[in-house]
């Protein structure tokens, strides 16, 4: 803790789990849930649980803000503010990484690159959108009206309340993609953080407070899903859920949420394919096959933990990702020299361990990594199984962690996208080629949200991210973006 800055040391000694209607406040509900440190496994913060008055109140002060102003403020005067906030995050950078790598154990380097880089730049590409919400007008009915006199147009309205509820591997940054576009339509928010990582969400919360946006637009409550996650999502007075987390939970959110059928929103789970073509550029695909599998320690939903390598190639390929994931420096989480961090806990550990084991009982080739290190923390080697199949666990669903399978094909190119597109999952995917034409067929073949050629899962502000299947509904980021959090009116005249 000595190597925090001065703000960091500071907002440690807080124990609030709260921020309702602009004021920090302590929790009535009777759980404690710790924070750990997956670095060491040592406990380092604990907050109370939310109650379901708690959350009564959180989406009171919601209604409240959204009612009295924040819905019908100006264009320029929300942009503005929303201007500020990013400045703001700008600012606070340093602390809000700390804070993060603390939390969750993203390395310090790409919590600092994400927040400082990424998270403001969002909520300025959507501080932009405020004053371009805007409807048609649609041409008269001469049937109906012969004079003419007729005019019908569209407008577009802020959905009204929204329940937030973000995952534990990027705490920041989840938070703030429901932030953008929930501020830009005029919405206003009850956010619940995970459980687990709860330190930087009141973080934001203030710095949206201190930009200017009015207090009970941004309320945060705390607490486990199943409890506080469950009434949030039932609760009548919530318009609409964005959820990102798992598919097994975002089912759960779509029952709870059919009480008075609120609008929902959901990125879920994903099993990435990474397709390397012979005449790939291996130079850029096969590092980009790394990092596209063991960036944050492959707790990533986007994640390319499929990586199907023709077979002409093959020796090449695994020979080039063996040395990258043998060399990767893995530590602690707030050493700028780490490159892969632990996992979130020991029972996440525990679970990746257990399809690795089932994978190789079931066929596949350990090339390395696979087993679980002595030692504090919760690390997991990077791992690589080779000879997998379309039929095995670890191809099909998702591990949430450092673990590449790898399978060859030949060049029955039919047999390669059933086998793509076998999965649940539709999320994300790559191709890697110089041929234009095959990977155009590719991006037409494969049932994903978001397919790059030759990059793989680029989050652009102003590109749409979203799954197909049971990795989601709906999309996030760019125009699209922006309408889960909209209702249309259509207005017509007579005159």
């Amino acid at each position: 803790m000595n190597n925090f800055s001065e703000t960091t040391k500071q907002y440690l000694k807080s124990d609030s789990s709260l921020f309702i209607d602009g004021k920090r406040c302590t929790a009535t509900g009777e759980e404690i849930t710790p924070v750990i440190n997956a670095c060491n496994g040592k406990h380092i913060y604990s907050l109370r649980d939310a109650s379901n008055s708690d959350v009564d109140a959180a989406v009171a002060a919601a209604r409240s803000a959204f009612n009295s102003g924040w819905k019908t403020m100006a264009p320029e005067q929300r942009a503005g503010l929303m201007l500020e906030f990013a400045r703001l995050i700008d600012e606070h950078s340093e602390a809000l990484s700390e804070l993060e790598s603390l939390e969750c154990a993203t390395p310090i380097s790409i919590s600092v690159s994400t927040i400082r880089y990424w998270c403001a730049a969002f909520i300025r590409y959507y501080a932009g959108w405020v004053d371009k919400i805007q409807g048609d007008t649609i041409p008269g009915a001469p049937f109906l009206y012969p004079d003419n006199q007729f005019l019908a147009y569209t407008k577009y309205e802020p959905v009204g309340v929204v329940a937030a509820i973000t995952p534990w591997n990027a705490p920041v940054a989840m938070l703030i993609l429901k932030l953008g576009p929930a501020l830009a339509s005029g919405c206003s928010l009850v956010i619940k953080p995970a459980e687990i990582t709860p330190l930087t969400a009141i973080y934001v919360a203030e710095l949206a407070l201190k930009a200017g946006i009015p207090a009970g637009v941004v309320n945060i409550v705390q607490g486990k899903g199943e409890t506080v996650g469950q009434y949030l999502s039932g609760h009548t007075g919530i318009d609409k859920i964005s959820f990102t987390g798992s598919t097994a939970v975002g089912k759960r959110i779509v029952i709870a949420a059919t009480g008075n059928l609120k609008k929902v929103s959901l990125e879920l789970g994903g099993k990435s394919p990474f397709v390397i073509f012979p005449d790939a550029n291996l130079e850029d695909a096969v590092p980009a096959a790394a990092m596209a599998c063991f960036f944050l320690s492959g707790q990533n939903c986007m994640a390319a933990t499929r990586l199907y390598v023709h077979e002409s190639i093959h020796g090449e390929v695994i020979k080039v990702l063996t040395n990258i994931a043998e060399a990767m420096e893995s530590g602690d989480a707030l050493n700028p020299k780490t490159q892969l961090g632990p996992l979130i806990s020991e029972k996440q550990r525990q679970q990746v361990h257990a399809k690795v084991e089932k994978a190789v009982e079931a066929g596949g080739v350990l090339l390395t990594g696979g087993k679980i290190p002595e030692g504090p923390g919760f690390y997991y080697p990077p791992t690589l199984i080779d000879n997998t199949e379309v039929s095995m666990d670890i191809v099909q669903q998702e591990v949430f962690g450092p673990v590449l399978a790898i399978t060859t094909f030949g060049d029955d190119i039919e047999a390669l996208i059933t086998d793509i597109n076998s999965t649940i999952y539709g999320l994300s995917g790559s191709v890697w080629t110089k041929d234009i034409n095959k990977a155009l067929k590719m991006v037409d073949a494969i049932d994903s949200g978001q397919v790059g050629i030759n990059s793989h899962a680029a989050l652009i502000p102003g590109v749409p991210f979203g799954g197909n299947k049971q990795s989601g509904w709906g999309r996030e980021f760019g125009y699209e973006g922006l309408l889960p959090y909209l209702k249309i009116k259509a207005v017509t005249i007579k005159y």
